[in-house]
């Protein structure tokens, strides 16, 4: 049996009664606005199970709609995520729901719609000790614990795009831990997601931007729970 670690015992830094209900919601929160791309102007929270029989007395309401404006779970802002959403004009809903036998406790599935307009789907848990897992995006099953490194791209769906990007990783010395793909039938194009082991030195971004068929990239790397900045670029 593994040695428990200084964060299994006593937890992650956080505001609130529960590192489940507030410090794993905020994680939740902040990995589905990275993932829908920022920016949110109208997002939908189906709770389920124990999410949706406390959320507002454990403060999972506050705590989800923190993350969703990009704060970490140990911001002081979280206890006014209410107030803070209204300033940016952000419309919410806290909808009690049943996701059905095979999912944990403290679910949550996020209906969001951004700036540009684009709707993204993206469902997720918090399993204890303000650990969480990312378990849907958009129709694809995916397993993000948002601990390490995400690459996300939008390709052309083409031969020799998805090669070029696991080359350059392989190039940069860089392990795939796991990869989904989703590819549309309408425009041909794809979405991918890797979760990475570890990062090293080199412009990774840069380089898979510029391979031939690439829309855009971005990298989401794992909040610093001890800087205090709650506004990082591409952090989850």
């Amino acid at each position: 049996m593994p040695t428990p670690s200084l964060f299994d015992i006593m937890g992650p830094i956080m505001i609130g009664p529960s590192s489940s209900h507030t410090a794993g919601a905020a994680r939740l929160g902040k990995m589905a606005y990275k993932l829908a791309g920022g920016d949110i102007k109208d997002v939908k929270m189906y709770l389920h199970g124990s999410f949706a029989a406390t959320y507002r007395g454990h403060g999972t309401d506050k705590a989800l709609l923190a993350g969703l404006l990009n704060l970490n779970p140990s911001d002081e802002r979280l206890r006014h995520s209410f107030e803070l959403a209204a300033k940016k004009g952000i419309h919410y809903e806290f909808i009690p729901t049943n996701l059905g036998e095979n999912v944990h406790p403290n679910t949550v599935k996020f209906v969001i719609t951004n700036s540009a307009g684009e709707t993204h789907e993206i469902t997720g848990s918090s399993i204890g000790g303000g650990q969480v897992v990312i378990s849907d995006i958009d129709g694809m099953e995916v397993n993000f614990t948002g601990e390490r490194p995400i690459l996300v791209t939008h390709h052309k769906d083409e031969p020799g795009v998805i090669s070029n990007i696991t080359f350059i990783l392989y190039e940069m010395g860089i392990n795939i831990g796991n990869m989904r793909v989703s590819r549309s039938r309408e425009d041909h194009t794809a979405h991918m997601y890797i979760e990475m082991d570890s990062l090293t030195g080199g412009d990774l971004t840069a380089a898979i931007r510029n391979i031939p068929g690439m829309l855009w990239v971005k990298l989401l790397l794992p909040i610093d729970e001890t800087s205090g900045d709650a506004s990082r670029k591409d952090s989850i």
